[in-house]
Formats: C-alpha cells, sequence, structure tokens
C-alpha cells in the first residue's frame, strides 16, 4: 500500500536537498533550511523498508527470498553510492562515503535486524547515537576534516573509520535515523501486530525529542568542557550533534505521524489521486533527482575548469551568484516534475526502474 504521508516527506526532502546542492557548490551560500534533507531521507529509508516488507510478505514471499532481494537491492545501492563519487565527485572522493552508500548499508543492516524483537533495534539506536561521539573523539575527527570536507588518506584503516565514523554520512550515527523509521513504521504498519499503539503516542515522542535538542543546546554552556565538545556540541550536521539528531528525529517521528493522522486516515483526502500527483511523482524517483541534480550542476562546473585550463574545481563555490543559482535549482525541479509526469506511472524508469529489474 502507498501512503501520500511518505510521497509527501520524500518529496519535502528531495527539494530540500536540490535547493541547498545548488547555491552551496555554485555560490556557496548555505540556505537556513541545510541539513534538514538528509534526516528526513535516512528516516524514510526505514519507513519504506517496513513498508516493502509488508507487501512482500503480503504476496507470501519466503523470508529467504527477501533477505535474497533485501541484499542485492543494498549492494545495488551502495555500488551506485560509489559510482556517484568517482563520477560526480571525482576519483580523489572515492571514499567520501555520502548519503547512498549509507543507505545500501542501511537496508543490508534493517534486513538483519527484521528478525528480531524491535526492542533490539531500539537499542541499537540509542547505543549508536551515544557511543557515536566516543568514536569519533578516539578516532580524532577534525584530523579527517580540512577546510569544512571530509579527506582520508587511501589506507585500509582510514577507509574503515570513515565509513564507520568520520565520513560525511557514517554508519554511527546515522544509523540511529533509519531505524528510527523503521521502529516507527513497525509499530504503525506490522500486519502481525493486533494491537497498535496510538499515533499521539509518536507525536509526543516527536515533540520530546525536539524539546531534549532544544534543552541540550540551553545547558550546554553549563557543561563540562568535554561535553560541550563531544556530546552536547552545539548545532550542526558534520559531525551530526547530539542534539541535531535528536531534533530532525523528533521532527521526522512527527511530521510522519501528523501526516499519517490527518491525510493516510482520512479517505476524503487520501482517495483524491490527483492531490498527491505532484508528490507522488516527485517521490517515485526521488534516487534519480538525486544524481541528476548533482550531474547537472557539477559537470558543468568540472568541464568548464577544465577547458579553461585550470584545476577541475576551479569554480566550485564561486561560479555564479547565489540570485542565480537559487532559481536555476527551481527550474531543475520544474523541468524534471514537466518530463517525469509524462512517464506511465505503472512502469518503473530511471535508477529505480534498474534497482527493481536487477534485484527484484
Amino acid at each position: 500500500m502507498r501512503y501520500p504521508s511518505v510521497d509527501i516527506l520524500r518529496t519535502v526532502a528531495i527539494v530540500v536537498m536540490v535547493l541547498v546542492h545548488f547555491p552551496e557548490n555554485l555560490s556557496n551560500y548555505i540556505p537556513p533550511f541545510t541539513g534538514l534533507g538528509a534526516p528526513l531521507f535516512t528516516f524514510l529509508s526505514g519507513v519504506s523498508y517496513r513498508l516493502w516488507l509488508n507487501g512482500q510478505e503480503a504476496r507470501s514471499i519466503s523470508d529467504v527470498e527477501i533477505s535474497k532481494i533485501s541484499i542485492r537491492r543494498g549492494l545495488f545501492v551502495f555500488g551506485v553510492g560509489f559510482a556517484f563519487n568517482v563520477i560526480i565527485w571525482l576519483p580523489e572522493d572515492t571514499f567520501n562515503w555520502d548519503i547512498l552508500t549509507f543507505i545500501g548499508s542501511a537496508i543490508i543492516i534493517l534486513n538483519l535486524l527484521r528478525r528480531v524483537p524491535i526492542s533490539i533495534s531500539v537499542l541499537i539506536a540509542v547505543l549508536s547515537l551515544i557511543i557515536s561521539p566516543a568514536l569519533r573523539a578516539t578516532a580524532v575527527y577534525s584530523s579527517y576534516w580540512e577546510n569544512g570536507y571530509f579527506e582520508c588518506d587511501l589506507t585500509l584503516t582510514d577507509v574503515i573509520i570513515g565509513y564507520l565514523a568520520t565520513g560525511y554520512f557514517p554508519i554511527f550515527p546515522w544509523i540511529t535515523f533509519s531505524l528510527a523509521g523503521f521502529t516507527t513504521a513497525t509499530l504503525l504498519f506490522n500486519p502481525d501486530q493486533e494491537e497498535r499503539p496510538p499515533l499521539w503516542n509518536f507525536t509526543l515522542l516527536g515533540s520530546g525529542l525536539f524539546l531534549l535538542a532544544m534543552f541540550g543546546l540551553f545547558i550546554r554552556q553549563y557543561t563540562p568542557e568535554i561535553i560541550s565538545t563531544h556530546v552536547l556540541s552545539g548545532w550542526h550536521m558534520f559531525p551530526p550533534a547530539t542534539e541535531y539528531i535528536l531534533a530532525t528525529i523528533g521532527m521526522a517521528m512527527f511530521l510522519f505521524t501528523l501526516l499519517h493522522q490527518f491525510v493516510d486516515l482520512n479517505p476524503k483526502i487520501s482517495s483524491d489521486v490527483s492531490r498527491f500527483r505532484v508528490f507522488k511523482t516527485f517521490s517515485r524517483y526521488a534516487f534519480t533527482i538525486y544524481l541528476l541534480h548533482h550531474m547537472v550542476h557539477l559537470w558543468p562546473l568540472w568541464i568548464y575548469g577544465y577547458a579553461m585550463g585550470s584545476e577541475t574545481t576551479a569554480y566550485w563555490q564561486k561560479a555564479m551568484p547565489v540570485t542565480v543559482s537559487i532559481p536555476l535549482a527551481c527550474l531543475f525541479l520544474f523541468v524534471c516534475y514537466l518530463v517525469l509526469r509524462r512517464l506511465n506511472p505503472d512502469d518503473r524508469y530511471g535508477v529505480e526502474g534498474w534497482m527493481r529489474w536487477l534485484c527484484g
């Protein structure tokens, strides 16, 4: 079953990413909503996996076959993530551990955890949040980041450390987001569960996590230096501060359950397909759009820099004023919608279609 709430939030996530990356990479401008797209995207990866599992189980797909498809899909996304790093960000950034390599890993991890009690997933999510600051401190996180960007030596040790703790989207703590989405969706949509918790429990929990994050920001100045440096370290995405993680998970949970209550469960709204055409279009092709928007705005920079005899990245973040880059982002989204809405909704194209064809 397709839920409009998931389509709406995935559309919000991909639109935010496009509107952030264009001005950031073309104009060195950081929009105020930077850092809100990725948490939604990763939270929804957990939700979507649970909904996909429900669909497979409803079709009586065997447990072994579900695992095979899950692993193939995880490896596919992981592999596309590597290709993305090499082709889009150039070979020197092969091991920067972007969001695609993380989501590929998350699918495989969720496949392993779907067989265990939901309390284990919750425990792992909490432990991931708790141990991440210690892992970063042990690895000396700042030594991998120069001028605000991740760089590592091509040694096995540095590659593994980047994957686990210091890259752009390392397993710890980002797996917390996917596990939060998977747990929420399991409690709300698990067909084997006779009684489901009230939705307001999740909206209250989401609000509570957000308020807890705000409290952490407030008391940070009164905590010992080791806490304010490594645990309650402020509001930032790289590395993901505890306050940032709690607030964005709370935001994602609150918005998802709120939309589920007032959109999915409202037959007058959810039955009107025309209301959600835009959201469904962007949601179905979010993976493809994520790849395309990088190609569209980064490849011209690399090509122009090379053609001018400079370094390939010579015009990165200084190609144009923000008054041009943001309208370009909006134009890209508009053109994507015009093209994608013409495709047969019963077929799958783009990277999503390749994944279904190759992986099942």
